[in-house]
């Protein structure tokens, strides 16, 4: 089957290479737009994001009791306590998709009931307490309430079904898990395993610090935009317009030479201190597992750490970056009016495509918010909006992909259904009250 997978891979790509229309200037530029987006990807995503949440994920397999996963988030674990950990974590980690899901994937592999492990890969990068606090400031008190309680109960919701549905799979892991011969005993105390990784996520948190994107682009000549950086690359930024000016309307996208650009104006708060401040935060917090690992970690953990992490840097890393690429492709063909075409009632059909955008997606957090926004200016409504939210942060098809390799297709296509066959449903509900 592996092999078979590989051949399939190689005549894809080979078609692909084949067939595809370069001389189309829109096919060129969607080409384009696909390595800015990667680029964009790799220079604030990376090592920032995902670099720290490999190193994580490798830490939870390698250190992380197995009895205590059981314990709090295994199938037998106590209902209330497991998936409400789960679900709400997202407002203590505060991160990104590219962060929860080797987290996913590290407890999933220790021992995490599918259903725990479920609703934490949903709620917690929909719980983003910053996300919610912007949605809500941006788009409106109600959307942003509707947005955090829906995260919430989706959660569990997701969860609950995902474990009763593959109750059959997960009791076989579970004898399995059970078969494996106990691990050695703890070489350190519980505090230090806790204070160990308590850095660990606080250096993830600081190091993903989100930048909200609020500027004013003051150019060579004169001009001066009030906008949301979306993406920046080595030579040029994307920026979308927050407030009319000149001949621009509220959301629209327009992308600027650094060369034209005299100074980026940005805006003041707490937010952006700690963001300023982001890398003096992360790396005391880096200094101090560094500090541990020296004082209280023998080699051979720590070459097991390291192993474990490779493993998953060479799992996740080709799909996130494959899969980032193929929607930074998609994306540039599909204009933000066209999309907004799709979803300008509160139909089934108009929630229905919001979801499945959303599930397909890139969206890196808080830049959501603006480009909803813009989509609300072309005509979106309330209701398609809710189900992109609900639907967007947690996948992607990047995240798919990553998913796909951890549980399988058939529970990722589950999941997926799940999560878009819920936020019609929320979606069409808000829209009809609103």
């Amino acid at each position: 089957m592996k092999q078979w997978k590989i051949f399939s891979a190689f005549v894809l790509i080979f078609l692909v290479a084949f067939y595809l229309p370069l001389s189309n200037p829109e096919v060129a530029n969607a080409i384009l737009e696909a390595f800015k987006m990667l680029q964009w990807y790799a220079r604030n995503h990376t090592l920032a994001c995902v670099v720290p949440a490999l190193f994580i994920a490798g830490a939870i397999i390698t250190f992380l009791s197995k009895e205590a996963v059981l314990r709090h988030l295994g199938p037998k674990a106590n209902k209330v306590e497991a998936y409400s950990v789960a679900s709400v974590s997202g407002t203590v980690l505060a991160v990104c998709s590219c962060s929860v899901l080797p987290m996913f994937a590290g407890i999933y592999r220790v021992g995490a009931g599918l259903g725990p492990a479920s609703a934490f890969l949903y709620a917690g990068p929909a719980l983003n307490i910053l996300a919610i606090f912007l949605t809500a400031r941006v788009l409106g008190f109600e959307i942003g309430i509707a947005r955090a309680v829906g995260a919430i109960v989706f959660g569990i919701i997701i969860g609950l079904i995902m474990a009763v549905a593959f109750r059959k799979d997960e009791q076989q892991r579970m004898e399995s898990a059970a078969a494996m011969p106990d691990p050695p005993a703890a070489r350190r105390s519980l505090w230090q395993t806790v204070l160990y990784f308590a850095c660990m996520m606080a250096f993830l948190v600081f190091s993903d610090w989100y930048n909200p994107g609020n500027v004013v682009v003051h150019k060579t000549d004169g001009t001066e935009i009030p906008a949301v950086m979306l993406q920046e690359t080595r030579d040029e930024i994307m920026i979308q317009v927050d407030r009319p000016v000149a001949n621009l309307k509220v959301g629209d996208k327009i992308t600027v030479e650094k060369s034209e650009i005299a100074r980026v104006e940005e805006a003041q708060g707490w937010v952006m201190t700690i963001y300023h401040l982001k890398w003096y935060f992360a790396g005391a917090m880096g200094l101090a597992v560094l500090l541990m690992v020296w004082r209280w970690f023998e080699r051979d953990e720590l070459r097991e750490w390291m192993h474990n992490t490779w493993d998953f840097a060479k799992l996740l890393v080709p799909l996130l970056f494959g899969g980032v690429f193929i929607v930074g492709f998609l994306g540039a063909l599909l204009p933000d009016k066209q999309v907004a075409a799709l979803v300008g009632d509160n139909s089934l059909t108009s929630n229905l495509v919001a979801s499945v955008v959303g599930c397909l997606f890139y969206f890196a957090t808080l830049t959501e918010i603006p480009i909803l926004q813009a989509l609300m200016e072309h005509g979106m409504k309330e209701g398609p909006a809710l189900a992109l939210l609900l639907a967007g942060p947690a996948l992607s098809l990047p995240s798919l992909l990553v998913i796909r390799s951890v549980i399988g297709l058939k529970k990722t296509a589950v999941f997926t259904v799940l999560v878009i066959v819920m936020a019609t449903i929320v979606g069409m509900t808000y829209g009809a009250l609103t």
